[in-house]
């Protein structure tokens, strides 16, 4: 049984490496174009750099592995030392990896990499504040207001930083909003639509008022996320779920951030979804100094 968690955490790291590269495919085509014009023309294909990626500020590190990508891509032969991994703490002047190659390398992945590390970092800093300051007392998930395109990577970094996923897309878990109630005429019919065509769902309905709770109870929603609920009603909220012995989960959304969680994070509710995680978080001050080296072939 061991081997085959071990296995399947190999092919989940393998897959999730290969989502990476080819974003940064795309990132790279994006930025070089037909050719970093300015590079091409200052450093030779003698000349050779050493590189010093350090942090400016405090923080979490997170897509270290990327930025080694990122110049791997470039070139095969680059020597990229790491000195931290994914979630070191972070403060001004620590050195983060060293790089040594090609100076037209260096230069043209600068960039890039730079762009990944500072704003996954910022993710997993942020991530990380949140998670401190609930004290364990809640479970703090991500949401799909992610950049498109880079979801993979900004959910990696909510992990970094200590949290956890919610779903990753409308794909892998059915989760009944607003709208879909609205189409749907009720809590009962939307969930009873999913049943019928889904009968082993995990079901999770979004609820905005007690009554809504009440009729997710009534047809044993799996998950219960409370939105945009005070606090007076969210305690409500769990002693009426508690009541019932069922187990079903409950999950706070809407308006949450670093100045109120705490007053949320005891509430006696399983989860808390945070959308700042990722469409607020500031990107982290990093940045790569360069000098060069004797000019000798590599």
């Amino acid at each position: 049984m061991r081997g085959g968690n071990i296995k399947a955490k190999r092919q989940s790291r393998d897959k999730q490496t290969q989502q990476f590269m080819r974003i940064i495919k795309v990132a790279l085509r994006e930025d070089i174009g037909r050719g970093d014009i300015t590079t091409d023309a200052v450093a030779s294909e003698e000349d050779r750099a050493l590189g010093i990626l350090f942090a400016k500020e405090d923080g979490v590190l997170c897509g270290i592995d990327i930025a080694q990508m990122v110049f791997e891509l470039l070139d095969e032969n680059v020597d990229f030392q790491k000195q931290l991994a994914d979630g070191s703490a972070l403060s001004p002047g620590v050195t983060i990896a060293i790089l040594i190659g090609k100076a037209s390398t260096c230069l043209k992945g600068e960039r890039t990499a730079l762009n990944f590390l500072q704003h996954l970092s910022g993710i997993a800093t942020l991530t990380r504040r949140f998670v401190d300051t609930t004290d364990g007392n809640i479970k703090v998930l991500d949401t799909r207001k992610t950049l498109p395109g880079l979801r993979v990577m900004e959910k990696y970094a909510v992990r970094v930083g200590g949290g956890l996923n919610h779903r990753f897309g409308l794909y892998d878990m059915v989760m009944i909003k607003d709208n879909h109630i609205q189409i749907a005429g009720s809590i009962t019919e939307a969930v009873n639509r999913v049943r019928r065509k889904k009968k082993r769902s995990f079901i999770e309905v979004e609820v905005q008022t007690l009554e809504e709770l009440k009729e997710a109870i009534a047809v044993e929603a799996n998950r219960i996320m409370l939105d945009n609920m005070n606090k007076n009603q969210i305690i409500q909220a769990v002693d009426l779920v508690r009541q019932t012995g069922t187990g079903i989960e409950l999950e706070i959304s809407g308006g949450i951030n670093l100045d109120n969680i705490s007053q949320f994070a005891d509430s006696g509710a399983d989860y808390v979804s945070i959308g700042a995680l990722t469409h607020s978080a500031r990107a982290l001050d990093i940045a790569l100094r360069m000098k060069p080296l004797a000019q000798t072939r590599l």
